[in-house]
């Protein structure tokens, strides 16, 4: 982006900042640094204590095995989706969870989901989705720090590799720009093979390259990792600024081989010139536009555009464009491309706005369905609106199925079917948060749906995690296994 950078809203910094790129950054005492979650409005009202009954209405209780009967599951507004298991915060050693992703182990059969939290990542034994089993908590590497609401992890082969906002600012050395954060952590999962119980989870290895960052994505088919959001003194694709040098990044991907050796990234290239990235999804292209079959192409959710990468060498991407969907009269403030993933085919992209359910610049819960049959000249093709008020969150495809996390309602299951038509068909959904389906930043944060067996796994951040088992179905099985490169 060739903007300056947003003040932050939920994680980048809490600062106004100029891109890198517009040279160093303006006068800022130093003194003034803080934390990237400092003002957010996500997570504002973290306190540090889990109370007996969830702002949603959830008890801090465990439960398992209830059937959505009669669009209910006990507690929880369902429809074709039932609670195979509740883990309550406490019993993950959480006083507040973000993102998720999931592990198989393909020698055991193993299911682990791995749960960002307040204190680090936990590690829950899902394979039973009735039956969970607490493995662990690996913890933060910047303990305490506010910006530990907001992490992010992802998983190749049998390695995951977790993120997060959370800096020390007792490090601090203004003379020098140093800091400390929460950096990359990188685990070997195979040290939960046989786990019957809780572990001390061993940290394999611990990235420096950036002091934090928003979120990760990983093209499991070439094997690059993607870290996105970094600001905070970058030493990959990071650019000097003099007068406040710990902000020397603009948060565009960091992108890193792990194929090689998966326990040990090796950077390879950078992709900043449209500045902030906040999410991106990176496929090795195999869409109806030829003129990129079989390259490495990106689509980036960079705050108010869709941004598209060639990133087929790392070293020199091509932008290909940045694309609006909202008037030109609408910044960052009124909307915030926030995240989106593409169909299996790659010829639709879904994309979910963080913030214009908030600002009234719709008046439902919206998602953007885009048309990549060219990817240098998309358009949006259709907004699928439900009549719900809550923010829609992170979403995810699998056989046709858009799986949603909707913050206060919870689980939603799209049928993508006629995306071509510019509209989804509703076939299932789990609301986590039952107290109401406000437009606030509570409920549900993540969604896995890869485990490939209908479990379905849902964070909810002052809840804990959800197992869920889908009984949803697409009426359309062209696209079954095709192009699911870095969600598989």
């Amino acid at each position: 982006m060739t903007s300056p950078l947003r003040p932050a809203l939920y994680g980048l910094a809490a600062l106004t900042l100029a891109a890198a790129t517009a040279g160093p950054v303006f006068a800022h005492p130093a003194h003034d640094l803080q934390n990237p979650g400092a003002s957010p409005l996500k997570g504002r009202t973290y306190d540090g204590v889990v109370d007996p009954v969830s702002p949603g209405g959830v008890p801090m209780e465990a439960m398992s095995d209830v059937r959505c009967e009669d669009g209910m599951a006990g507690i929880f507004p369902c429809h074709k989706v039932d609670l195979a298991s509740f883990t309550p915060l406490p019993d993950l050693g959480a006083t507040f969870v973000n993102d998720l992703w999931g592990w198989t182990d393909e020698q055991t059969g193993m299911q682990v989901a791995i749960v960002g939290t307040f204190e680090g990542t936990s590690f829950v034994d899902v394979t039973d989705g009735s039956n969970p089993v607490y493995l662990g908590t690996l913890p933060s590497s910047a303990p305490g720090d506010s910006g530990n609401i907001w992490g992010d992890v992802r998983v190749y082969e049998d390695t995951a590799y977790i993120g997060s906002e959370a800096i020390d600012l007792d490090s601090y050395v203004p003379a020098t720009g140093e800091l400390d954060g929460f950096g990359i952590q990188v685990v070997d999962l195979t040290q939960f093979r046989g786990a019957t119980g809780p572990l001390d989870v061993e940290l394999t290895r611990q990235l420096d390259d950036v002091t934090n960052s928003h979120n990760i994505s990983l093209n499991e088919d070439s094997g690059r990792m993607y870290v996105v959001g970094s600001v905070y003194d970058v030493q990959r694709c990071g650019t000097p600024n003099p007068g406040f040098p710990v902000l020397n990044g603009n948060g565009g991907a960091i992108v890193y081989d792990v194929a090689t050796d998966p326990t040990n990234p090796q950077f390879i290239g950078c992709l900043t010139e449209d500045g902030y990235t906040h999410d991106i999804q990176c496929v090795d292209y195999a869409g109806p536009d030829t003129d990129y079959t079989g390259r490495e192409i990106c689509i980036a959710s960079n705050e108010d555009t869709v941004t598209i990468f060639d990133a087929t060498d790392p070293a020199d991407p091509v932008q290909l464009g940045r694309f609006r969907y909202a008037d030109e009269g609408l910044e960052v403030g009124d909307i915030y491309t926030h995240q989106g993933w593409l169909s299996e085919d790659h010829s639709y992209f879904f994309l979910g706005d963080e913030l214009d359910e908030l600002s009234g610049v719709v008046s439902e819960r919206t998602t953007y369905i885009w048309d990549m049959t060219d990817l240098d000249a998309p358009v949006v093709v259709g907004e699928h609106g439900d009549g719900n008020t809550s923010i829609d969150h992170n979403m995810f495809v699998l056989d046709s199925l858009l799986y949603q996390a909707n913050y206060t309602s919870g689980l939603w299951i799209y049928d993508t079917w006629k995306k071509d038509q510019g509209r989804f068909t509703a076939r299932g959904y789990f609301d986590v948060f039952p107290a109401d389906d406000d437009t606030e930043f509570y409920g549900s944060w993540g969604t896995y749906p890869y485990f490939g067996d209908g479990k379905v796994v849902v964070s909810s951040s002052d809840e804990g995690l959800f197992v869920l088992e889908s009984r949803a179905k697409s009426s359309d099985n062209s696209d079954r296994g095709r192009g699911r490169g870095s969600a598989r």
